[in-house]
């Protein structure tokens, strides 16, 4: 296992793009770091440099305290997995998973020794004498994940190794990554832009976004803590609602909180102070009310539903807004009417300029 610290890292790359933009980040031995943002945000910039594939313009990145631009690739003791595989055609499923313990001139029994062991893990011992043409997708993500696996170096890094799979198999190589985390505790930095991925595999999570770190946390308090407008879209499937409006103090109440001409009452804990704001709540904690008290809640209509199975999403017209409800499967036309209010303890509060949290 590894220790890594990327120090006051960035990258700007002969065009002009700035790829990465003063990063500080530190690893902790034998973590599953999920890197995660849009596509462009640095992610797999950050990553190479650490593989030693690029070269930081500024900054440093140290492996266990030793400055990493002393050391070769090979001698950086990791190996990563590609999007694209990058399984060696011409050789067969076992040379493959091989490779690089023959890279560095391991005996045929050693090679042997470690190979078949991760063939029988993750389903491949029947297909060792194939080539990578013969294999399904997913068969030849699980070669690249083993070749990674029988050399099993001090750290593991993934580039969105799942993105090219359908959705059940995504979620079978998931659940596997999880298992073989668990077994060999290495640190793993893994890339993806998938919000699923981050949260289910990462012990903690770093956003990105536009070259630069925008949160880092475990995925509940980047769920339930999101720093900014970013993070909170970025998270959470439905979309969170962000709602612009504005608090004022009322006479009956601490405050309300004002929408085009919708206005409802704000607790009076947890409530910013008067002005232009953004509330952010999302689908799951808005809850149905069976009567409109003035202030207590706000009144839609339905415009469609979306059939989640085990859950309607309702889709309601709040003036110019639309707001999603996520409820149970009940009976639900298009056209009613619906009174709804926020579950307060669950409300988010962004600044209406800079999009940070309040």
């Amino acid at each position: 296992m590894a220790r890594i610290s990327f120090n006051n890292l960035s990258k700007t790359f002969p065009d002009g793009t700035q790829a990465l933009r003063g990063i500080d980040l530190e690893v902790k031995q034998g973590e599953f770091l999920a890197l995660v943002g849009p596509s462009g945000c640095g992610k797999t910039t950050l990553l190479r440099i650490l593989a030693g594939l690029e070269q930081p313009s500024e900054g440093s990145v140290l492996i266990d305290q030793l400055d990493a631009s002393s050391l070769q690739p090979k001698d950086r003791n990791l190996a990563m997995v590609f999007q694209n595989h990058a399984l060696f055609p011409h050789l067969s499923v076992f040379d493959n998973l091989g490779f690089g313990l023959k890279a560095r001139r391991r005996p045929k029994e050693e090679i042997e020794q470690a190979v078949l062991p991760v063939a029988e893990r993750l389903g491949l011992s029947d297909l060792l004498k194939r080539k990578p043409n013969e294999l399904s997708g997913g068969q030849r993500q699980r070669v690249a994940l083993g070749r990674l696996l029988a050399r099993n170096p001090s750290i593991h890094l993934l580039d969105e190794p799942l993105s090219n799979l359908d959705a059940n198999l995504r979620a079978s190589m998931r659940n596997e990554l999880i298992h073989l985390h668990q077994e060999h505790q290495r640190t793993t930095l893994y890339v993806t832009h998938d919000q699923i991925e981050a949260m289910t595999l990462g012990q903690r999570i770093c956003v990105m976004n536009e070259g630069k770190i925008v949160q880092l946390g475990t995925p509940e308090e980047v769920y339930d803590l999101p720093a900014n407008r970013f993070v909170a879209e970025f998270f959470g499937s439905p979309a969170i609602n962000v709602l612009p409006g504005q608090t004022t103090p009322d006479e009956k109440s601490s405050a309300t909180f004002l929408l085009d001409d919708h206005s409802i009452d704000l607790p009076d804990e947890r409530t910013p102070e008067p002005g232009h704001v953004l509330l952010g709540i999302r689908p799951e904690d808005l809850t149905l009310l069976e009567n409109a008290e003035p202030g207590k809640a706000w009144e839609a209509k339905i415009t469609r539903i979306e059939n989640l199975g085990d859950s309607r999403l309702l889709r309601l017209a709040l003036g110019p807004h639309e707001v999603s409800i996520k409820l149970g499967p009940r009976n639900f036309k298009v056209g009613d009417t619906l009174f709804f209010a926020p579950n307060w303890e669950r409300a988010h509060w962004f600044d209406s300029s800079s999009g940070d949290r309040l």
